[in-house]
């Protein structure tokens, strides 16, 4: 029977003992004080098997427990599944850690991730120095980088400690008894609070007026995405999926079709790897023609270098140099045109040891050519870390940082985020959004894409739904094999195109 199996069970009297737990043992006091408090419990032996490793689901439900975080409905049939759900809505952990389909709950959590889930879970706001705390990991070239900052919050806290000769071991599993050790210190910095409130604002938020006629040159005023004569503006419409795949969605009579649903925005995905512009650089010709209809139209077009699987925007800079050099000068001054000059960072990358110093280059490229555009920067984990580019943001004008999200996935965690983010003084873009979980299938999820619309509606953000296709998942707008040589019908409509077309005004 695993532990996770007896934590349904009642829980042991407050001082009982465990025939393998003595009270010489360095874990004594963490695994009795948190037996005694109904957060764990033993085997019918009456054993805790404290070296045993523990697992990710286990982890997640006894942290999720001691939190008072109840379960939701989940997209799998896993015990733990409910409370995974709950504590991956809570921003606890990213969907791609311990993904929805359950394949890796029941397997040993490193302790990278143990620590982010705790320190999540118990201290979200706690921070630590780089250079001092990283000093004290002696094997800190083996974490990842995306796990930075939990790990030196939780060893500023005390949370988190090395072993004798200081190595944390980050990808290492993590045994029962050191988890209810981390957890036992992790309780005592538990918020009492609730999210954040949403930032106060001195500028009125505004509907869509129109497009590029009407707006004109667009700025950043503030955190706010204002027209030429410095009114706010909001701007929605679509992203297109990857243009190698798709390039048929990016014809005069689809574009047609979206702008006269009211959308005055569309984002053009060209990827530069998975087949995209780097293998197959004609692959910029599709793009220049998308963004020139959209300027027919009246709509604003986002060019957006559309990085993935290669999630360092460093290792292709110079060709995106390159790139953003040639389009900025094609579109010198035209007041419809953004760039978005990296898509997703991911992987190990930290803001500013990897996406500020790649902005800084390419935006100084764009800026030579054409000082007045607007250009939407991206942030590490898939552009959600806007807190870490809001320590430290690029010292340009007219620039706004995105952040993407899929309903689905994506929960009140990321909203708060957004907000405090904003009360910083970050403008924000979401870019990419979808009614789907993260891999774009799943749902659909209309009640918490309603949440996000409403939020988003709130707050005055700009958006680009994710995505202009026929492609078979949730995200796409548009039904699988759909005539649209002829334009979209309110028939050739997905329900995700229904929604998000709906929500265009």
């Amino acid at each position: 029977m695993m532990l996770a199996v007896c934590l349904s069970m009642a829980a042991l009297p407050a001082g009982a003992a465990f025939s393998d737990v003595k009270e010489r043992d360095w874990f004594y006091d963490s695994v009795t004080a948190m037996a005694g408090a109904g957060h764990i419990n033993g085997y019918p032996d009456g054993s805790f098997r404290p070296n045993e490793k523990i697992s990710g689901a286990e982890l997640v439900s006894i942290a999720a427990r001691m939190r008072g975080l109840a379960p939701v409905p989940a997209q799998n049939a896993h015990w733990a599944g409910g409370l995974m759900r709950a504590a991956l809505d809570a921003g606890w952990y990213d969907w791609d850690e311990l993904p929805p389909d359950a394949r890796n709950y029941d397997e040993p959590i490193s302790r990278q991730l143990a620590v982010k889930i705790v320190m999540r879970a118990f201290a979200p706001d706690a921070r630590g120095d780089y250079a001092v705390e990283s000093a004290k990991i002696a094997d800190f070239s083996q974490l990842d980088g995306r796990y930075y900052e939990p790990v030196l919050a939780a060893y500023a806290l005390g949370i988190a400690t090395g072993d004798d000769r200081g190595n944390f071991e980050p990808k290492s599993g993590l045994s029962r008894a050191q988890a209810c050790a981390l957890l036992s210190r992790a309780a005592g910095f538990a918020p009492a609070g609730e999210g954040a409130a949403p930032p106060e604002t001195s500028v009125p938020v505004v509907p869509v007026s129109g497009g590029v006629g009407e707006n004109g040159h667009l700025r950043v005023i503030g955190t706010r995405l204002c027209n030429e004569n410095g009114d706010p503006v909001v701007l929605r419409g679509m992203s297109s999926h990857g243009l190698q795949w798709f390039p048929r969605f990016m014809t005069g009579n689809v574009i047609r079709s979206t702008a006269e649903r009211g959308a005055n925005l569309l984002r053009l995905a060209m990827y530069t790897a998975e087949g995209g512009y780097l293998s197959d650089p004609s692959v910029k010709n599709t793009l220049y023609d998308a963004v020139d209809l959209a300027r027919a139209l009246d709509m604003y077009a986002i060019i957006d270098w559309h990085i993935l699987s290669d999630g360092d925007p460093m290792t292709h800079l110079e060709e995106a140099e390159t790139f953003f050099r040639e389009a900025a000068e094609r579109y010198r001054g035209d007041p419809a045109v953004i760039y978005e000059i990296c898509n997703e960072p991911n992987g190990n990358i930290t803001w500013s040891g990897n996406v500020k110093p790649y902005a800084e280059a390419v935006i100084g490229v764009i800026r030579a050519v054409d000082p007045q555009a607007v250009i939407l920067v991206g942030s590490p984990t898939w552009s959600q870390d806007l807190h870490e580019a809001a320590k430290d943001p690029l010292a340009f004008d007219n620039i706004m940082y995105t952040c993407h999200f899929y309903a689905g996935t994506h929960g009140q965690w990321l909203r708060d985020r957004i907000d405090e983010a904003l009360a910083r003084g970050l403008p924000v873009f979401v870019s990419e959004w979808g009614v789907s979980a993260a891999d774009g299938g799943g749902g659909v999820f209309a009640a918490e894409t309603g949440e996000w619309l409403s939020f988003m509606e709130e707050r005055g953000i700009s958006w680009a739904n994710w995505s202009l296709c026929d492609k078979n998942e949730t995200s796409a707008a548009v039904r699988p094999g759909a005539d649209i040589s002829d334009g979209i019908s309110d028939g050739e409509l997905s329900e995700s195109g229904k929604i998000v077309f709906g929500a265009f005004r």
